[in-house]
Formats: C-alpha cells, sequence, structure tokens
C-alpha cells in the first residue's frame, strides 16, 4: 500500500477520530484541521498525526495547507444549526465544500474524498438539501471525488445507542416523535473501510456509496433495543406527527438541541439504502448485536450474549 499525504477536515469528530487512526496505523502522513482544538480534549489522537489549527472558511489558509497533499478527505458535518432558516447546514456543507474543492483545484490536490448522508438532496429538511447541494460542487469539481453516503453510524461512544442510552437512565418514560423512521446503522469500522479502500481503488473515483447495515430498524426499535441492553424497564410513547412537530419546535429552542424542526423533516425520509456500497467495496457489514455490548455494558442480556457469540464465530 502506497504511503500517502492526507488532510482530512473533521478528523476530531466521531467518524475522523477512527478513520485518522486507522490511516495513520496504515503509514500515512495524516494532517487534521481544526477550527478549535481546544473543543476537544477528549480527542487524543494517534503519535505522528500532524493537528493544526486552521479557519477552514479561509480560502487563503485552506490552499496552503492542501499544498503537497496527496488526498484531501472532508468529514465536516452538522445535524442542527442555530434558528432553522438553512443557513447554518449551507454555510458548514456546501459553501465549506465550494472552499475545499477551490482550495484542492488551485493546491493541485489529485483526490477527493467527501463525507454526504443517504437522501443527501431528498425531502425537506435544510440538512438533506444542503448534503444534496454538496455533493452537486463536490461532482461538478472536475477532480478524482468519490462521495460517501452513510445511514445513521453506530459505534462506541455514537450519537445513536450512546445517547439514548443516557436518556433512558434518566426517563422511565420516552415520549418519542417519528417513532416508525426507518434505519440501516452502519457500523463506524465499516464506514472507516469504505473511506480506506476508496481510497486505494481506482475504480471507486466518481462513484457515490450508500453505506448501511445489513439490519433495518425503527427508531423505537432502536430505544427498546438500548433499553434491552442496558436491563432498564422503559416505555417508549410514539407520538402522533402533530405531538412531534410540538415537540421538535420545544426543542428548537433548548441549548444543544436534543431534537429540532429539521431532525423532524429529515425523519420523514427512511434512512435506507437502495445499492449497497460496502458490498461493491468487498466489506462484509457488521450486524448491530455484535457491537451493542461494547457500545452500552452487558447487562444480562442472553439474546445479545448469544448474538455476540455466533457472530465472534463466525456463524
Amino acid at each position: 500500500m502506497t504511503a500517502l499525504r492526507i488532510c482530512v477536515l473533521g478528523g476530531t469528530g466521531f467518524v475522523g477520530h477512527a478513520l485518522v487512526k486507522r490511516l495513520a496505523a496504515d503509514g500515512h502522513a495524516v494532517t487534521v484541521l481544526s477550527r478549535n482544538l481546544a473543543l476537544h480534549p477528549d480527542r487524543l489522537l494517534p503519535p505522528g498525526v500532524v493537528v493544526r489549527e486552521t479557519d477552514v472558511y479561509d480560502p487563503d489558509g485552506l490552499q496552503a495547507q492542501f499544498t503537497g497533499m496527496d488526498a484531501v478527505i472532508n468529514l465536516v458535518g452538522i445535524l442542527n444549526e442555530a434558528g432553522d432558516s438553512g443557513r447554518g447546514f449551507r454555510r458548514a456543507h456546501v459553501e465549506l465544500t465550494q472552499f475545499v474543492v477551490s482550495a484542492c483545484r488551485q493546491a493541485r490536490v489529485p483526490r477527493l474524498l467527501h463525507m454526504s448522508s443517504l437522501n443527501a438532496g431528498r425531502g425537506r429538511s435544510h440538512y438533506l438539501k444542503s448534503r444534496g447541494d454538496a455533493e452537486a460542487v463536490v461532482k461538478a469539481s472536475g477532480m478524482a471525488w468519490t462521495i460517501f453516503e452513510p445511514s445513521v453510524i453506530f459505534g462506541i461512544d455514537d450519537g445513536l445507542f450512546a445517547r439514548f442510552g443516557r436518556l433512558l437512565k434518566l426517563a422511565p418514560v420516552l415520549p418519542l416523535a417519528c417513532a416508525s423512521a426507518k434505519f440501516a446503522p452502519v457500523f463506524v469500522g465499516d464506514v472507516v473501510e469504505a473511506f480506506r479502500r476508496a481510497l486505494h481503488d481506482r475504480s471507486a473515483i466518481g462513484e457515490v456509496f450508500e453505506l448501511y447495515g445489513p439490519e433495518v430498524f425503527s427508531l423505537a426499535d432502536i430505544v427498546r433495543m438500548t433499553a434491552r441492553q442496558l436491563g432498564l424497564r422503559r416505555w417508549v410513547l410514539p407520538l402522533p406527527d402533530v405531538l412531534g412537530r410540538l415537540q421538535a419546535l420545544a426543542c428548537d429552542f433548548i441549548p444543544g438541541k436534543p431534537f429540532s424542526s429539521d431532525n423532524f423533516r429529515s425523519l420523514q425520509v427512511d434512512s435506507v439504502g437502495g445499492i449497497d456500497g460496502l458490498h461493491r467495496l468487498g466489506i462484509a457489514p457488521t450486524p448491530v448485536a455484535q457491537v451493542l455490548p461494547d457500545i452500552l455494558g452487558d447487562a444480562g442480556d442472553k439474546q445479545s450474549r448469544y448474538a455476540r457469540f455466533r457472530a465472534h464465530r463466525g456463524r
């Protein structure tokens, strides 16, 4: 495997930390750009990774950082914005992607890997629309690009099972908007492997890879599965859409936005795939049951233990 000089934007995030660690282990020279390293004290990066505090919205600064790189990986994304105008999503997804593409071209970077989302460009949410618009920028770049469209990503310290686990420890009843929304969760390790393989695969250039797991769950299924794994008896209360919209509207004004009106709109489109990108890249998808005990611990759920045992035995 040829060692490359790779610059990663969003390398201190959930996926980014795992990807940077793997790329460094592969022998690549990895540079991570961050607007404020002080915001990520818990995201310690592997030895040898160069971390540079950079305003990623500064075109000249980006060009300087990209000079001499063999590839740029853009993982930057947000799930919520201040307000509900779409401006925050457009800035984080579309405008930044425009800056990245321009800087790559000026610095003569030959390869661009871009993180997007399943359903990019579909539905009425600002999040999905901005993801679709960002993809259009990448596709029109003239570069050797590859785009990844994951469903919701799970793994240790994720924003899915771990997040619901924290909520369920506090609340005996969980009112749940969009309880029937469907997901095909994909393991963070499989997402990392997809980036890793595409980086060295010329046939991946100009391709969009949908990344999703082997199972489809409703949001209510995910919450109940989390409660079982934690050994908690909890009541999930699915909300009708009118109450779900009100819940989202109320959460718009809560610091940190645990839920939002735009999240509600995004959940109207099921996050399940159509063309299996993991299969196309030769990656066997990881089932949730194999990883869930590592995310939440094992509180005596026999079914989870048995599924994990079978997975480890390769059956």
